[in-house]
């Protein structure tokens, strides 16, 4: 017998979101779940819409905001354009916004704009 599950799907807040631009050409990357924690990155069971990430070794990881942090985590790659479930610690395509306008303000896990263009070299991101 398969095992089935049965999931809601929404987009979550996208409250984020300065704009419609980008959303149409949101790039597919695969999450390094073993990288997030899930008490911190996805307590309720999905990483929210908005959720900062970098690329590491070819899969994204939770962005490092540290200012003095301009490689590796600490390049911004975009965010994750909706909701996303975690199921266990297999590792999962997500969307990801590289550019348009984003509310700094209204993104997940007290985000701060990146002031250095190093930390923003990945992205075509206007921060409003």
């Amino acid at each position: 017998m398969p095992r089935l599950r049965s999931e809601t799907v929404g987009t979550g807040d996208q409250s984020w979101l300065g704009s419609a631009h980008g959303i149409w050409n949101g790039r597919t990357e695969t999450v390094d779940i073993s990288a997030f924690t899930a008490g911190t990155h996805y307590p309720e069971g999905r990483l929210p819409s908005g959720t900062p990430v970098a690329k590491v070794d070819g899969k994204l990881v939770p962005y490092d905001s540290a200012e003095g942090t301009t490689s590796g985590a600490g390049v911004l790659a975009g965010h994750i354009l909706t909701d996303q479930t975690v199921f266990g610690d297999a590792d999962f395509p997500v969307p990801v916004l590289d550019h348009g306008r984003v509310k700094a303000s209204k993104v997940p896990h007290d985000f701060v704009a990146p002031a250095a263009a190093a930390k923003r070299a990945a992205v075509t991101i206007v921060y409003v």
